[in-house]
C-alpha cells in the first residue's frame, strides 16, 4: 500500500488478510475524506437525534453513496438492522428490508457486508416505552431464521460476509451464571442453520469464560473483540480465550466502538459531528493493541475484519488512517518459508 493511498483514505489494498471498514456509513462529516465534496448537494437529508437530553442534527448522505464508500473500504458493518428485523411477524418486509435492498443494488462483486442481528433476538432485556423489560423473543431461533437470516441472505447473497450477535451489558442483578449462559447459547446455535459467518459479542466480562468459549468452538462462532465502554482492553479479551480464534471460516471481527470507560452518550457528544479527531479522545493503547492483535491473528491464518466507529475518537476514517500507518510500520523479520507480512 502506497503512502498516497493512505493519505487519500484508500484502505482496500492495505493487506490481503485485513479488511478495514467502518460501523455504518453515509456521514456528511466524511465529505472531503471518503465522499466527494459536491457530489451529494441537494441530496443530503437531516434528522434529529436525542442524546443525553440534547438534540443533535445529523446530516445523512443518500444510500447510493455506498458506491463511493467501497472505493475506500473493502467491508462495511451495517448496524441499522440491529433495531428492526427484515420481515415483521406477518412475513411482510419492514423499512429496514427496503433500505437494505437499496444498498444491494449499489454493491460491486467484491464488496462485503457485515450485518448486526436485531436486538429483538440478541438482547435479554429491551426498551418498551420508559421501561426496560424481559425480552420474550431472546435467542428465538424461529424469529432469527424467518425474520432475519433467510431474508438477509436473499437480499445480499454473496456480499453477506458476517452476522454480529451483540448482547447488551448485563447489570449484576440481571446476570445469569456462566454455565447457564453457555447452555442457552448452545441451545440457540444448535437450532439455527449452520453457518461460518456468525460472530458473538458479549459485553459482560463475566461471560468471557471457558464454558462459553467451548460453545463458540463447537459451532465455529467467532468471539468479537470489542473496544467498548465496560469491557476490558482488547488484549485481555483475547487472553481470556488463551489467544484462540473460534470462527469456522477462519475470520475474526474486531470492533473499535468507544473509549474504555466512556459511555455511549458521552462518546457521541464528544465525537459529533464526526468530521475530525477529538483531542484526547482516541486512546493510544487501543491503536497499539489493535495492531498487535491483527498481526497475531494473521500469523494464525485468520482474515481480520477491523471495524472502526466514529465514537472511538471522533472520525472513523482518520482513526483507520492511524491504525493503517502503524500496520505499515517497521517491517518484521521474515522466517524461513514464511511470507513477510509487515
Amino acid at each position: 500500500m502506497s503512502k498516497n493511498q493512505l493519505e487519500t483514505f484508500n484502505f482496500r489494498n492495505l493487506h490481503p488478510e485485513i479488511l478495514l471498514g467502518s460501523a455504518s456509513d453515509r456521514y456528511a462529516g466524511w465529505l472531503g475524506q471518503i465522499y466527494s465534496q459536491d457530489r451529494y448537494q441537494g441530496h443530503i437529508t437531516k434528522r434529529t437525534k436525542l442524546i443525553a437530553g440534547k438534540s443533535f442534527l445529523e446530516e445523512v448522505l443518500p444510500v447510493d453513496s455506498v458506491e463511493e464508500y467501497f472505493e475506500h473500504f473493502p467491508v462495511l458493518e451495517i448496524d441499522f438492522t440491529f433495531y428492526r428485523p427484515l420481515l415483521d411477524q406477518n412475513g411482510q418486509p419492514t423499512q429496514n428490508n427496503q433500505v437494505l435492498k437499496t444498498y444491494a443494488r449499489h454493491l460491486k462483486e467484491s464488496d462485503r457486508i457485515i450485518l448486526k442481528v436485531p436486538q429483538l433476538i440478541t438482547a435479554q432485556k429491551i426498551h418498551r416505552g420508559d421501561q426496560f423489560i424481559e425480552n420474550p423473543y431472546y435467542l428465538n431461533p424461529k424469529i432469527f431464521t424467518e425474520q432475519f437470516y433467510e431474508p438477509a441472505i436473499n437480499l445480499l447473497g454473496g456480499h453477506l460476509s458476517g452476522f454480529i450477535f451483540e448482547q447488551e451489558y448485563q447489570r449484576k442483578e440481571d446476570r445469569v451464571s456462566v454455565v447457564e449462559m453457555a447452555l442457552t447459547l448452545d441451545k440457540f446455535f444448535s437450532q439455527i442453520s449452520k453457518d461460518t459467518r456468525y460472530h458473538l459479542e458479549l459485553r459482560t466480562d463475566l461471560y468471557l469464560r471457558d464454558q462459553v468459549f467451548e460453545v463458540l468452538a463447537r459451532y465455529g462462532v467467532g468471539q468479537v473483540l470489542s473496544h467498548w465502554t465496560w469491557l476490558p482492553p482488547l488484549r485481555k479479551q483475547l487472553a481470556k480465550a488463551d489467544g484462540r480464534f473460534f470462527n469456522g471460516k477462519n475470520e475474526c471481527v474486531i470492533r473499535l466502538l468507544t473509549p474504555l470507560g466512556m459511555r455511549y452518550e458521552d462518546s457521541y457528544v464528544k465525537a459529533y459531528p464526526f468530521d475530525k479527531l477529538v483531542e484526547g479522545m482516541l486512546q493510544p493503547e487501543m491503536v497499539l493493541e489493535t495492531v498487535e492483535i491483527v498481526k497475531a491473528a494473521i500469523e494464525k491464518g485468520m482474515l481480520v475484519n477491523l471495524i472502526v466507529n466514529n465514537r472511538a475518537g471522533g472520525n472513523a476514517p482518520l482513526i483507520a488512517q492511524e491504525i493503517a500507518e502503524k500496520l505499515m510500520g517497521k517491517p518484521r523479520p521474515k522466517t524461513k518459508g514464511q511470507m513477510s507480512l509487515w
